[in-house]
């Protein structure tokens, strides 16, 4: 896919910003209140979106129901939020680095050093999608909506039978190429053309509501409570401790042992603590229950 000059010419996120027109005049703290309003547009563009990011979210959790895999792909600032995501969600939820993985232009190197012309590389993008199937999921991040290593990446996956959204701030440049557009319209950047800015905010509010949602559909939440948490360090286990306590309602010694007698899995300790069962059976009632704590409190 060859671009001309009058491709990004048209990009809303290549366009002047009047209400940043001689920025460089201004006073330090002029400058940041500036910026601070810009921002103050980014929330309400993606709340606009709320319905395509709920479908997304959907998505993501049908693919992770059935055993497939979500990938978060893009370049540059794109790249590295879909990184981040990624990384995040093992943690937080419980996932394996298999379940959820991101793949950036240029490489693992391209996290910590800019590599822009990797975005333009098409057959590392139809590469990153190599091994995904049928019941996978791809998630570019691309604010141009036109980054040839994106495009070329959800193209290869779609041929592939995956289920594909893509996140920008140019709708216009992004119509037939995934199955899901997500296009906060965030207007110009506070910089002309520096998407790392109001685009990179969009996209990071989107990513945290589509994983978030598909993660709850997924009962890796209960009630507010991140109950699929992985204790790894101690910040992490004194958490799951207050976790198990408060709606195993135990004391926390009491829910120290138990998450101990657990092997460290906050729902198993809960249901043991709740409703008096072994380690074993709290695990088989989770598991007939689709691994959902409510559902399982509730012998539903």
């Amino acid at each position: 896919m060859a671009l001309k000059a009058s491709d990004y010419a048209r990009l809303a996120t290549e366009r002047a910003n009047p209400a940043t027109r001689h920025i460089d005049r201004l006073a330090t703290r002029r400058i940041v209140e500036l910026i601070n309003a810009q921002d103050a547009l980014v929330a309400p563009a993606v709340g606009r979106e709320s319905g395509r990011i709920a479908r997304a979210a959907e998505l993501a959790a049908e693919a992770l129901r059935r055993g497939g895999r979500l990938l978060f792909v893009g370049a540059g600032t794109s790249g590295r939020i879909g990184v981040l995501e990624a990384a995040e969600c093992p943690p937080t939820f419980g996932t394996s680095p298999r379940q959820v993985r991101a793949a950036i232009a240029g490489g693992r190197a391209s996290v910590f050093r800019a590599r822009e012309g990797a975005e333009d590389d098409e057959r590392a993008g139809t590469a990153a999608a190599a091994g995904l199937s049928c019941g996978d999921m791809v998630v570019g991040i691309a604010a141009s909506g036109i980054t040839p290593y994106v495009r070329s990446a959800l193209g290869a996956a779609r041929r592939r039978g995956c289920a594909t959204v893509l996140v920008t701030s140019n709708p216009a440049q992004a119509r037939g190429c995934a199955d899901v557009v997500i296009a906060p319209r965030v207007g110009a950047e506070v910089l002309t053309g520096s998407t790392r800015l109001k685009a990179g905010t969009a996209a990071k509010l989107v990513l945290n509501a589509l994983t978030t949602a598909a993660m709850i559909r997924l009962h890796k939440v209960y009630d507010h409570w991140m109950v699929d948490l992985k204790p790894t360090n101690r910040k992490l286990r004194l958490r799951a401790v207050r976790l198990v306590a408060e709606l195993g309602r135990v004391s926390a010694p009491r829910a120290a042992r138990l998450l101990g007698r657990s092997g460290g899995h906050v729902k198993t300790a809960v249901v043991m603590a709740r409703l008096g069962l072994s380690r074993a059976s709290a695990r088989r009632l989770l598991s007939s229950h689709e691994g959902s704590l409510r559902a399982a409190l509730e012998r539903r």
